[in-house]
């Protein structure tokens, strides 16, 4: 009888394999014993294709910023290019937010993200930014859009009525959590509005140094 065929083992199935992994249980759950097991593999394949587990999750990482649309920069002006972009960056790491801290610290080494970073920072240049303001603009958005994924505002608060006896303020601070999606949307929304609306009284009022 002829033994049953092995399904091809390639870097894309490992990544695939590898963001869910990351997905449903967070970074500490990836190991490459652990990933072999998921994929039905003995360990070893693996390194065929990845030399280390650092290489996998930063391939994760390249695979979740390709999910960002960046073709906005070709047909919008830099404002409406800067909040179209910004609102699918939010959207892909609100779907993948245990990866957030690996992209937090920038784009490293990953075409995906350079090429990222490459269209903000041509958008804003073209625009007449000078690049020191543009450095610093990439670099707010970077702050609005990735600290707005790390962590959950809403949940950070307990579903406690009686904690918040001794702090008036907070009297219904318990209630949040039950809000997560409304609370945290709304201040992703409300900052890029903000960033957005000072942005352009600066370039508007000609300070763009």
């Amino acid at each position: 009888m002829a033994r049953p065929r092995q399904t091809l083992l390639t870097r894309a199935r490992i990544v695939e394999a590898a963001s869910s992994l990351i997905d449903a249980e967070g970074l500490d759950a990836l190991s490459m014993r652990r990933l072999a097991t998921e994929l039905g593999v003995q360990g070893p394949s693996l390194y065929n294709h990845f030399a280390t587990k650092a290489e996998i999750v930063d391939a994760v990482a390249e695979a979740v910023v390709a999910q960002v649309d960046i073709d906005v920069f070709a047909d919008c002006d830099w404002r409406e290019g800067l909040r179209l972009w910004a609102k699918s960056y939010h959207a892909v790491l609100t779907a993948h937010p245990n990866i957030v801290p690996v992209l937090a610290t920038g784009p490293g080494r990953r075409p995906h993200g350079l090429a990222m970073a490459e269209a903000v920072y041509g958008a804003l240049i073209d625009a007449g930014w000078s690049r020191s303001r543009a450095t610093h603009i990439g670099a707010l958005m970077r702050y609005l859009i990735t600290g707005s994924a790390l962590g959950s505002f809403a949940l950070g608060f307990a579903s406690d009525p009686e904690l918040y006896d001794r702090y008036p303020h907070l009297h219904r601070a318990h209630e949040l959590p039950a809000h997560r999606a409304a609370v945290d949307e709304g201040a992703f929304e409300l900052g890029l509005d903000v960033l957005l609306a000072g942005l352009s009284d600066h370039y508007d009022q000609g300070v763009r140094r």
